[in-house]
């Protein structure tokens, strides 16, 4: 990828208005490899597959001029939703980088026919799909009005979504993890709720979910959006230099209403 993590991370946006055009031979050759290694670092595999609309009767009614989609599932074993997430993330960022874009479809998919497609099994789930082509010069008007009503370009400040030592102190911008945690705030996400909040102390950053959203009977959807701010969080980490590794070391704090202790990531020292 020519353009760094964080750059791509900036300039990516929720693509749902394409040009029409079938992506090149070469382009994608390149996203087959892209989903092929779309790898996580949770310990749940997700397996990927490009799926042609016409040939497998997909359809979403917010698309516009693409007929190619990418969709994943997962089996349902701990960190599922995570890795889900940010493997997903992970592929909409490099195929980005290949002038492709995407957006992240969960309710607005005729799940069916995309589960039929995935060979979905009754140990897997199947949560989202993403439409993959050239974006158009202009977008849909359906595009813009739901991107104006769910002020998807809007970000919660950063002092409302990371702290230190607990949930009372907002983390300065002098921390090592500002630049990582600034890019975990850029994360799409369902309805544009932002459900991550982070606790750094120390070496360690502490994730967590503010939950704001029903479950779907399969999956916390905003487990994934989690997974996705991971992600963003994990690939600049490596970007800028540093290693870590995500594990579980809940620091029992206390915490506000509606708010989950989800994963730990330990930096090396």
């Amino acid at each position: 990828m020519s353009n760094s993590i964080k750059d791509t991370i900036c300039k990516r946006k929720s693509v749902r208005t394409f040009d029409g055009r079938q992506i090149t031979a070469e382009d994608r050759s390149k996203l087959e490899e892209i989903i092929r290694t779309a790898d996580n670092p949770f310990g749940a595999p997700v397996e990927f597959k490009l799926l042609d609309a016409k040939e497998n009767g997909l359809s979403s009614p917010v698309i516009v001029g693409c007929e190619l989609y990418f969709a994943a599932k997962v089996k349902r074993i701990k960190r599922y939703e995570i890795a889900l997430g940010y493997s997903f993330e992970k592929a909409c960022l490099l195929a980005h980088a290949l002038g492709l874009d995407t957006v992240m479809l969960a309710a607005s998919l005729n799940r069916s026919a995309f589960e039929k497609a995935m060979n979905v099994q009754a140990d897997e789930v199947m949560p989202v799909a993403s439409p993959v082509g050239y974006p158009a010069n202009k977008k849909s008007i359906r595009e813009s009005l739901m991107r104006k009503s769910l002020k998807a370009d809007d970000r919660l400040s950063f002092d409302k979504l990371f702290f230190e030592n607990d949930f009372g102190h907002s983390l300065s911008s002098g921390s090592t993890f500002y630049d990582a945690l600034q890019m975990a705030r850029l994360a799409p996400s369902a309805a544009n709720k932002q459900p991550w909040r982070a606790v750094v102390i120390g070496n360690t950053v502490h994730f967590y979910e503010y939950k704001t959203m029903k479950d779907h009977p399969l999956i916390d959807i905003q487990k994934v959006d989690i997974g996705i701010a991971l992600s963003h969080f994990d690939l600049t980490e490596k970007e800028n230099g540093h290693s870590g590794r995500f594990t579980e070391l809940d620091p029992q704090l206390a915490l506000p209403d509606k708010t989950h202790y989800i994963i730990s990531y330990e930096r090396a020292e």
